[in-house]
């Protein structure tokens, strides 16, 4: 069983670091030029650019040119013929530190009916669809228009603000997209398997982009210092190749699909309990059967000696992936003993480790500031524990003090669009605010002296 720290916070208090008047001049200043016309129009053409994992040259492509347009010393990044990631300076003196304003830029679906359809619905919802547009209410409608093409805006719309105000940073600011952010690996048939998982931003990390602190922007009603990570799990469960002619006839047949049937059942219970068994901080670590693989569909008069349950199992900052691997193999192992029937062999194909950021870092309490500037009110974290994963493990695994900070839910999703879908509804004023929240934390931080920011 994994060890559980009772000394994670859920919550923390933000110091006061005030601004001087100069500052908050720029601030002001760069505030003034967060344009929600300019936000919508950019979010609009990166959501019409088709980006899933392993595929996202052409967008970070076009990050590159508009950030190059708007000034920055900008630059693609390849990491094959397919993929790559894109990044921007605003260059500051040397004096302070640096900050990378980061956003993933992959989609998890293709936008294409034939790849798609029917496992993420029976008929793609124009909100998982690539043919992006505006709706009535000016919202960005298409796919991952708000998660994560709208984030990527956001870093966009911060940057450009900063850089048009001629705010005159100490620090460099660093605007940053990458592929390869879903938790998602490429087919079997694909040759290049080191997409996924974090892999863009990885690349980028170790390719001479390098911050002294990094801002993830990822939905959220608040500013986070951690986030679960994730272990994938295959379960083989072994029966007997049949004929449905005689499966009622041949002694003891052993069915595995049915048999996967019961084992499915068993270890969706398991992992409600290891949820309440784990849960600490601002994570509360799900899990979930996601896929089934088994038999011939073309050939069901042969039942199968095989059937594969695919699970996802999170952890908390608390867990190492080690420890979550052993939890399985245990649960596995009472499962079969209550069910002596199963044959269930099984294997980690993945993992991916959770990591925090102590909450006092300079770059938390900036971002919370921001957060409390912005909304008006006291900033309060872990209202709702979390169990997403997303790129900010990767880039504090580079020892890089991280933030998460973004859009809270959308409040313009049709009723019959809600669930996770295509996360293709943007609301515009959100994406603005989240800018403004995250320009308070670049003009908190790279306009002062590493010495300022350093305790």
């Amino acid at each position: 069983m994994a060890t559980v720290s009772v000394d994670a916070p859920s919550d923390i208090a933000v110091k006061t670091a005030p601004l001087s008047a100069e500052q908050r001049g720029w601030l002001e200043r760069a505030w003034a030029l967060i344009d929600e016309e300019r936000i919508r129009r950019i979010d609009l053409e990166l959501t019409r650019i088709p980006s899933p994992t392993g595929y996202e040259r052409a967008v970070s492509e076009r990050l590159a040119q508009i950030m190059a347009d708007a000034g920055l010393d900008a630059a693609y990044q390849p990491m094959d013929e397919n993929s790559g990631n894109a990044y921007g300076y605003v260059r500051g003196s040397g004096e302070g530190p640096s900050l990378m304003v980061y956003a993933p830029i992959d989609a998890h679906l293709d936008g294409d009916p034939a790849l798609d359809a029917p496992w993420a619905a029976p008929r793609l919802t124009d909100e998982m669809k690539t043919d992006a547009y505006v709706a009535e209410n000016g919202d960005v409608i298409g796919l991952c228009a708000f998660n994560p093409k709208g984030f990527a805006t956001v870093a966009l719309a911060a940057a450009q603000a900063v850089k048009e105000a001629g705010v005159p940073l100490k620090g460099d600011l660093i605007a940053a997209f990458a592929g390869g952010g879903m938790p998602a690996r490429m087919p079997a048939a694909d040759a290049r398997q080191g997409h996924g998982l974090g892999s863009g931003v990885t690349y980028m990390l170790n390719h001479g982009v390098s911050p002294d602190y990094a801002i993830i922007i990822k939905p959220g009603a608040s500013v986070a210092w951690e986030e679960a990570g994730l272990c994938w799990f295959k379960a083989t469960v072994r029966g007997q190749m049949g004929y449905a002619g005689l499966t009622r006839t041949i002694p003891g047949f052993r069915n595995s699909v049915l048999h996967a049937a019961t084992f499915i059942h068993a270890i969706d219970e398991w992992l409600i309990d290891y949820q309440a068994r784990n849960a600490s901080g601002t994570v509360a670590p799900q899990g979930c059967v996601a896929a089934v693989r088994g038999g011939w569909p073309h050939k069901p008069a042969f039942p199968s000696a095989a059937t594969e349950v695919y699970i996802d199992v999170r952890l908390t900052p608390r867990q190492t992936t080690a420890e979550v691997k052993a939890e399985f193999a245990a649960a596995v192992e009472s499962i079969t003993a209550r069910h002596p029937e199963l044959r269930v062999e099984w294997e980690m194909t993945a993992s991916y480790p959770a990591l925090a950021t102590d909450p006092d870092s300079w770059i938390i309490q900036s971002c919370m500031r921001g957060w409390q500037e912005v909304e008006g009110k006291e900033h309060h974290a872990g209202v709702n524990p979390v169990s997403g994963q997303h790129d900010g493990s990767a880039i504090r695994r580079m020892g890089i003090p991280t933030a998460k900070i973004g859009p809270g839910p959308v409040p313009t999703i049709p009723p019959e669009w809600r669930g996770f879908g295509g996360m293709g509804v943007a609301h515009i004023p959100d994406l603005a605010v989240a800018a403004k929240k995250i320009v308070y934390a670049v003009i908190d931080t790279c306009t002062r002296t590493r010495a300022e920011t350093a305790g």
